[in-house]
């Protein structure tokens, strides 16, 4: 990024759930494309590098966020990959487990946009994790419920920064070989792998992010990539 007086500034990033799957994959493409991030999770990421700042927040407590992204500064992109997944069919539904996904997903995605949109400079960016279970699958409704909520509010909030070139869109990849894929609570629901016959990498999703944290994605707003090895066919 360049200033008005030519110099150059090390663009920086702010990187939700960067100690683990994708946010961490994320977290460390974007360092070694040579931005400075800050890292938010409750634990520090496996990270050595003088370009990373950590800091420790339960992005589940609402006034531990808020102090959070009152301390970080101004960002020129925002990347919200923190996200939890629990499973179970409308027999069983856990509904306070359906509050803390709408909390994580779309509550603390709220929260960045309207903390860190009003400094950031005309053309930043915005990416979203979101899932392609957003369209609905069977055994994922909560889930799902948040994730097609947070599709909403990221064209929503698109159409309201467009005019400051402020771009907000969702990646949206299926099952991704990542720790929350392998956790025991969702055990007994193991995704079936998609027609190219393999999950998707967290690098993969990376890419794709940012790609859409690059000058070449400036008119791509409003919308949802969804990264899935076939599975949408």
């Amino acid at each position: 990024m360049t200033t008005d007086m030519g110099r150059q500034e090390t663009p920086r990033a702010l990187v939700t759930g960067c100690s683990s799957g994708i946010g961490l994959e994320i977290t460390r493409r974007l360092l070694r494309d040579g931005w400075q991030v800050t890292g938010l999770s409750r634990r520090a990421p496996d990270i050595e590098d003088p370009g990373l700042t950590f800091v420790p927040v339960d992005l589940s407590d609402p006034e531990a966020t808020e102090a959070a992204l009152a301390s970080v500064g101004p960002m020129r992109a925002v990347v919200h990959a923190a996200g939890l997944l629990r499973v179970g069919g409308h027999e069983s539904l856990d509904r306070d487990e359906g509050a803390r996904m709408w909390r994580l997903h779309v509550d603390v995605a709220a929260q960045l946009v309207s903390a860190l949109a009003p400094g950031m400079a005309d053309g930043g960016r915005f990416v979203l994790v979101g899932s392609r279970v957003a369209a609905g699958a069977a055994g994922r409704s909560l889930y799902a419920a948040s994730k097609s909520a947070l599709v909403g509010f990221a064209r929503s909030v698109a159409a309201e920064l467009a005019p400051r070139g402020i771009t907000v869109n969702i990646v949206a990849p299926g099952a991704t070989d990542t720790p929350m894929l392998h956790d025991p609570a969702r055990a007994g629901s193991a995704p079936r792998k998609p027609p190219m016959g393999r999950l998707v990498k967290p690098a993969e999703v990376a890419g794709t992010a940012v790609f859409l944290l690059s000058d070449d994605a400036a008119s791509i707003t409003g919308q949802q990539i969804v990264l899935c090895g076939g599975g949408s066919l």
